[in-house]
């Protein structure tokens, strides 16, 4: 059975956003009947939309017939057909069959199954509806010609993954039962593995490493941001996507996995690393009181709050992190997104609206036609008032930049840092009935003072840099055994002179 699952701004993780419904039509599988494929496409609503898709469809069938009978030489009685049906006005209500021939291979034919399931999601819901200036229906018979003479699952499979390469999206992709099974404990919050977010850098096709999870086993093996996975195991990494090799690092917790690293900082040094598995607790969430005294003297505390991920936890604990700050008299924060590739849309638009108040626009979506639509927040209420900077680099991806972007424009927050990564679309995830899943950018989005992201990023207003500090902070000796790293950072230094700079200004945000 199929299952949407929702909406996605990362290579890794679902979402669910709060997109109308008659944004994102939906494709339903109804199940095989003998000699039958049956498809329910959307709902629509005149005689007019009804009558245009059909004349699309007859336009589909004529193509497939002619290029079924062209390459296998029989009419379609040895076919299996499917049906389409448009949910029209009851007294038109009618269906269309489209032939294509069956598989050999039992485990073949399942694939064409999950073949035709993909290219509906495709066809009713892609963002761009030239689908990169092609045919989309004549891709979809050719793909299945192509899948016929094929024995295996995996073949077939990469037939579908070469049908949605010319869509010339990298974040519209499908992956197998195994690897969306790894790409939900991304968002669970439940992991066996090394303890590394994985992407791959679009100019070059390479895997780089994102960040590592604190004192993981990648971390502990002194493996840093930018650098390049290049074997696992002993197998090249080439062509292979981040899905990919995030699922040959994961395994049962006391076995073992041999990565070869192209060092980021030694000129391209490569060495071999043998890494443990671990259980991997993948807490969002890490904060801390960072005090220091003001010039009248007086003793300020900031909120740290530093935010890894988007997961389905992350609302609910930053929430309760804001809250102990607060009962402990924090007068201002630092929200740090560095190195946060994204996540839940719903969790970074929930952890927004902890910090606006009232019917604030928080992101602007634009459809395949082009249409923008606002989110809004509905009478919101923040938790805190209190000044606050939020810290962004080029490792801040997706929701990271919704969340940034959402917080800056409306004037809550000043960004510190470097510019961020520039993801400015929408997936949505579909679970097929294999179990395999379907991400589809459905959507792209900017900022709500309609900055554009994709491919583009968001510049902060302050760059990281010592420079600009006027004076050190004046800090304990017990203080600075406990926040020493914090402390050393540059750039939640630079957050801190931004959020002195606000006080003495008497500014409220």
């Amino acid at each position: 059975m199929m299952k949407n699952i929702g909406y996605n701004l990362s290579l890794d993780v679902k979402a669910g956003i709060n997109i109308p419904s008659n944004k994102v039509a939906k494709l339903n599988l109804v199940g095989f009947v003998p000699g039958r494929l049956l498809l329910c496409l959307p709902t629509t609503t005149t005689t007019a939309i009804w009558k245009r898709k059909k004349v699309e469809e007859m336009k589909l069938k004529n193509k497939v017939e002619v290029a079924v009978k062209s390459a296998f030489g029989f009419g379609f009685s040895a076919a299996l057909s499917f049906c389409i049906f448009c949910h029209a006005p009851t007294a038109l209500a009618q269906s269309l069959t489209v032939a294509f021939p069956v598989s050999r291979a039992p485990e073949v034919n399942a694939v064409q199954r999950t073949l035709v399931e993909a290219w509906g999601l495709i066809r009713e819901t892609f963002v761009d509806p030239t689908f990169n200036h092609q045919d989309w229906d004549m891709k979809l018979q050719q793909t299945m010609v192509e899948m016929f003479p094929l024995n295996s699952a995996d073949a077939a499979y990469t037939k579908i993954s070469g049908m949605l390469s010319t869509l010339g999206d990298p974040f519209t992709r499908i992956i197998s039962p195994k690897e969306y099974q790894g790409f939900r404990i991304g968002s669970d919050g439940n992991l066996q593995g090394v303890g590394l977010f994985i992407n791959v850098e679009p100019r070059t096709g390479h895997l780089v490493v994102l960040s590592c999870i604190e004192n993981s086993p990648a971390a502990r093996a002194g493996i840093h941001q930018g650098d390049e996975l290049v074997e696992i195991n002993g197998e090249r990494l080439d062509g292979i996507d981040s899905e990919g090799a995030a699922q040959r690092l994961r395994g049962n917790a006391g076995t073992t996995v041999t990565v070869k690293v192209k060092d980021s900082s030694r000129n391209s040094y490569i060495r071999e690393v043998k890494l443990p598995r671990e259980y991997i607790k993948l807490s969002p969430i890490s904060s801390a009181i960072i005090p220091h005294k003001s010039s009248e003297g007086q003793v300020i505390k900031t909120g740290y709050v530093k935010l890894s991920t988007f997961s389905q936890s992350a609302a609910e604990d930053m929430q309760n992190a804001i809250q102990e700050m607060k009962n402990q008299g924090v007068h201002s924060y630092i929200l740090d997104l560095r190195n946060n590739p994204g996540g839940l849309v719903k969790a970074g638009l929930d952890v927004a609206q902890m910090w606006l108040d009232g019917d604030e626009t928080l992101v602007n979506t634009i459809d395949r036609d082009g249409n923008m639509s606002p989110i809004n927040m509905i009478n919101g209420h923040a938790i805190t008032h209190d000044p606050l900077v939020v810290i962004v680099n080029e490792g801040s991806a997706s929701a990271s930049e919704i969340l940034a972007g959402a917080l800056h424009d409306n004037g809550r927050a000043i960004l510190v840092g470097r510019k961020t990564f520039g993801k400015g679309k929408i997936q949505s995830v579909t679970q097929l009935h294999d179990g395999s899943a379907l991400f589809v950018t459905v959507a792209k989005y900017v900022s709500p003072a309609l900055h554009d992201i994709d491919q583009v990023g968001i510049t902060p207003d302050v760059q990281c840099t010592t420079e600009m500090l006027n004076s050190p902070k004046e800090i304990s000796t017990e203080d600075k055994a406990s926040i020493s790293s914090l402390e050393a950072d540059s750039c939640i230094m630079v957050a801190e002179h931004e959020l002195d700079m606000k006080e003495s200004k008497g500014t409220v945000s």
